[in-house]
């Protein structure tokens, strides 16, 4: 017989970092008074949904708040250097874990956020942004506080995230703070965006009965699809693509989103189709698959790649983006009667019919089913291919290449890596990398931020512990958010970072030369010496010529393979892939075309 003290527990559903629906089980014990708060609450929350690292930078809005953050057992708060590389570390988190979280303060903080915030938007991934907001009391007052325009008017920051967040939340009474805060969290999780969360200064310190027990978990229902649109599609798809000749299939970047990624490689196991990917989808595609081609760019494809899908009868894309960057400046030369486009509820066949509430997943299990095996289109592919040649070596002492760089960046791949590129050229470097089994890939090409990489960096490493991160940086970027190296260093991490040192914004100078692309030149190695300070394992060196690299990688993969190391490439300034000047000149006439006539 159990006393009133006995904990009870309960069996409920809780959404997982995937947005899968599984059960777990939580203590409903009733706690204590003092611990029945909103910041308690919201910790909770964090915890349960897969977050156990918050990137924050404190702010006299939030600091009662972060006191919960950094007491709750199952949180590790991580202080950054400033609100941008916090939003980049939540970012970069999220794309290993499923989810991630930052917090910041009113207004200064939120506006400096809001362009990582962004391009997690841009690239779907679920973050929770939290804002220290207002005391509630100063609510619908006329009151002017600091942290803001100089207005009495609180809304400027809502107004600003309410375009690149798919859920705000403004809690400045304790009554609806649970329910908010929930159906934020929650929101995020089913539309895989970012949502905010404007949590009253006064507030998280306060109990309330809504508090008072163990936070249940949330149960996210499942999206079904229409079974008879399913069917009907389904048909429609099959028949489509069994009367061509040499279909082929392409994954986007939304096979992520969709949680397809498994159904597709059925798909393609069962129909014998040679597979691409596009160059945002790297990484989401096994590419030691027997019949993957490489990566489709237009012009910039990996070679052999473009000429067998725009010969095609039919192409299959799962989750495309079409953009101006992904399209080479509008440049692709397919033809939309020939395509069948899956977006992750919709179907879009040919000319003729749009399918929706219609989830990816379902479909590709279906189509499975239905396709008669056609290997035609990788057959051509086998008779055309000659394997690329090797890169020229170097003369003694010679001054570094990009290729050579990349040859050797290439050798240190495996399952244990994960490779993030920085916007700019090497997003073309690193796409040719062939990414060994298990071995991950991250960069951000729809929002194309510059500087994205660092904050990455530390929020992806810190998520995924079981990988050593590889990063490739150009200098201009790098010196947009070079700060964060410090926390990388204080969070202990091993990341390999290739500062690439040719003086300029190189993607900048393909697209529209001028003198503003050219950025003064920092001694990197001595800036990261300095902010290591003795403090923690960091490693620096600084090579000219292949000999150097290669010791340095040495260095790098054994002796100090458990310090962060930081090694900068020096290159000429002209160094660049011939992949970037055709991709720069492409994207430059798009961006110059002139008006149409009025």
């Amino acid at each position: 017989m159990s006393n009133e003290m006995d904990t009870k527990v309960s069996s409920v559903d809780v959404a997982s970092p995937d947005g899968e629906v599984s059960s777990v089980q939580t203590s409903a014990v009733p706690i204590s008074h003092s611990e029945s708060t909103l910041g308690r609450h919201i910790a909770r929350r964090l915890v349960q949904i897969g977050v156990s690292d918050v990137f924050s930078v404190p702010g006299d809005f939030n600091l009662a708040l972060l006191d919960y953050l950094v007491a709750e057992p199952g949180l590790n708060l991580i202080g950054c250097c400033n609100e941008l590389n916090a939003g980049y570390a939540a970012d970069g988190y999220a794309r290993s874990r499923g989810v991630g979280a930052c917090v910041v303060t009113f207004t200064v903080g939120g506006l400096s956020v809001i362009n990582a915030i962004a391009g997690a938007y841009s690239e779907n991934l679920p973050v929770i942004c939290i804002v220290g907001g207002p005391n509630s009391n100063d609510y619908g007052t006329n009151r002017i506080i600091h942290h803001t325009v100089g207005l009495p008017d609180f809304t400027q920051e809502l107004r600003c995230f309410q375009t690149v967040t798919c859920f705000q939340a403004v809690v400045n009474d304790l009554e609806d703070a649970h329910e908010l805060i929930d159906r934020a969290i929650s929101t995020a999780l089913m539309e895989s965006r970012p949502v905010y969360i404007s949590i009253s200064c006064n507030l998280p310190t306060i109990s309330h009965p809504t508090f008072s027990r163990e936070p249940v978990p949330f149960t996210l229902s499942p999206k079904l699809s229409n079974q008879m649109g399913l069917e009907v599609a389904i048909e429609a798809a099959a028949e489509f693509l069994n009367k061509a000749v040499k279909p082929v299939m392409v994954a986007g970047p939304k096979l992520r989103v969709a949680k397809a990624c498994d159904e597709f490689v059925e798909l393609a196991d069962s129909c014998g189709y040679p597979v691409a990917v596009m160059p945002s989808a790297k990484g989401i595609f096994p590419e030691e698959y027997p019949r993957f081609i490489g990566t489709y760019w237009g012009v910039v494809s990996t070679a052999f790649c473009a000429e067998i899908l725009e010969s095609a009868d039919a192409y299959l894309f799962a989750g495309p983006v079409f953009n101006d960057f992904s399209s080479v400046g509008y440049s692709l030369l397919l033809k939309k009667e020939k395509a069948i486009i899956l977006q992750p509820d919709r179907v879009l066949i040919g000319n003729g019919p749009a399918f929706g509430c219609v989830l990816m997943k379902d479909f590709l299990i279906g189509l499975s089913k239905r396709l008669k095996k056609n290997t035609t289109a990788y057959e051509n592919y086998c008779r055309i291919y000659v394997p690329q040649g090797h890169v020229v070596k170097s003369e003694p002492k010679q001054a570094l290449r990009l290729n050579v760089l990349f040859h050797h960046i290439q050798n240190m791949l495996s399952g244990d890596t994960v490779v993030i590129a920085e916007t700019g050229d090497s997003w073309f470097n690193c796409q040719k990398l062939k990414l060994p089994k298990g071995c991950g890939y991250e960069f951000q090409m729809q929002y194309g931020s510059i500087g994205w990489s660092v904050g990455a960096t530390l929020g992806y490493a810190q998520a995924a512990t079981d990988k050593r991160v590889i990063t490739c940086i150009g200098d201009g970027s790098f010196q947009m958010t070079a700060q964060d190296i410090s926390t990388m260093m204080r969070c202990g991490q091993n990341n390999i970072i290739f500062l690439i040192n040719n003086g300029g914004y190189t993607i900048e100078v393909e697209i529209h030369d001028g003198p503003y692309n050219v950025i003064k030149n920092w001694n990197y190695t001595a800036l990261v010496d300095a902010i290591h300070n003795g403090e923690g394992k960091c490693w620096t060196s600084k090579v000219f010529c292949e000999e150097e690299l290669v010791e340095a990688i040495k260095t790098a993969t054994k002796k100090k393979k458990d310090c962060l190391c930081f090694i900068e490439v020096v290159v000429h300034r002209a160094d660049s892939s011939k992949d970037t000047l055709e991709w720069g000149a492409r994207v430059a006439a798009a961006g110059g075309r002139a008006p149409n006539p009025q």
